[in-house]
Order: C-alpha cells, then structure tokens, then sequence
C-alpha cells in the first residue's frame, strides 16, 4: 500500500486520508520504515473502509462565497461561544482567529491565541463547542495527558461523542475546501 510519511516530534503513530484519497502518515522521528511498514499494515481494514467513505462522500467542493459566508458567521459566533466557555472554566486566553485549514479544527498556543477552523460552522453544535471547549482546556493543561480529558470531561461530559462525530465526519467538511 502506497503512503506518505511526515516524521516530526510527536510520540505517537497516525494515519490521515487526504481529501485526494491518498493515505498519509505522522509519526515520531526515530520511527524506522519496517515499524511504519508494519503500522500500516496492521490498519489495513480501517483505511480501506475509510477510504470507500472518501469516495461515497465526494461532495463539491466549497465557493469561495460559501468559504467567506462560513468565515464571517465563525467570527461572529466563535467569540461569544469562547467568552461564555472561558468564564465558566475559569481561564484566560489571547486573540482568536478563524481559518481555513484542512488539517485542524483549533489549537491553542502556549500565549493562550486560540485558532479555528471556519468549517466548524458546518458541523453539529455540539461538536463546535467540544472544539472550543477543548481548546481552552488547553488553558490549564497544554497537553492531552489524564488531567486534561477530566478537564475537558467536568466541562462537556458527552465529549467523546462531537469527537466520535470529528473523526468520523471531518474529513467530508475537509475534502470540499
């Protein structure tokens, strides 16, 4: 099976379908070709059925209208949403921005600057707060250790469903950028 490989400082092994349906995979620096190899092999299943998803859900792609629609609406919305969340949290944070990314859907740098993706208008509310919820959770954990799923967990119990949501779905709303 053919794939791309991008080693960088991260501890773990990931694989990601591009919206071109080719298969990329992150992975820590020191990894050798024989463990990636393996890696990749081990997951065949999941990227074959991810893969047919791909093709099912070939959506057009976004105007540069519905981009900029998208945009404005997420720098209107966003920020209340973050202020609200904050408050309740507890944590400061920087400025905002709204992106088109095809790889994030937010982050958080250690200045406290918040990111999102404008796409995240098109996902369910629930799933837009998760992703801000997260994201300033990483107000007091800069990590995605224990301490910070509990923070993220006290703030939005039902979490792990707007990330089930995330995983699966995302890469539609990303395909058509």
């Amino acid at each position: 099976m053919e794939y791309s490989v991008i080693r960088s400082k991260r501890r773990t092994i990931a694989l990601q379908i591009m919206a071109d349906g080719s298969l990329l995979v992150r992975c820590p620096m020191a990894m050798g070709a024989a463990e990636i190899d393996a890696f990749v092999e081990s997951k065949k299943r999941w990227i074959s059925k991810h893969l047919s998803k791909t093709a099912q859900g070939k959506l057009p792609a976004f105007t540069e209208e519905e981009l900029k629609e998208m945009v404005n609406k997420a720098k209107t919305e966003i920020p209340i949403m973050v202020s609200g969340y904050a408050k309740v949290l507890g944590v400061p944070y920087g400025r905002i921005t709204i992106r088109k990314q095809r790889t994030r859907w937010g982050s958080c740098s250690s200045k406290g600057n918040l990111s999102f993706n404008c796409l995240l208008m098109q996902a369910p509310k629930a799933v837009l707060s998760y992703v801000i919820i997260h994201e300033l959770c990483h107000r007091k954990h800069m990590n995605h250790s224990k301490d910070f799923w509990s923070e993220v967990e006290k703030a939005f119990p039902d979490y792990k469903t707007a990330k089930k949501w995330l995983k699966e779905n995302g890469h539609v709303l990303i395909s058509r950028i």
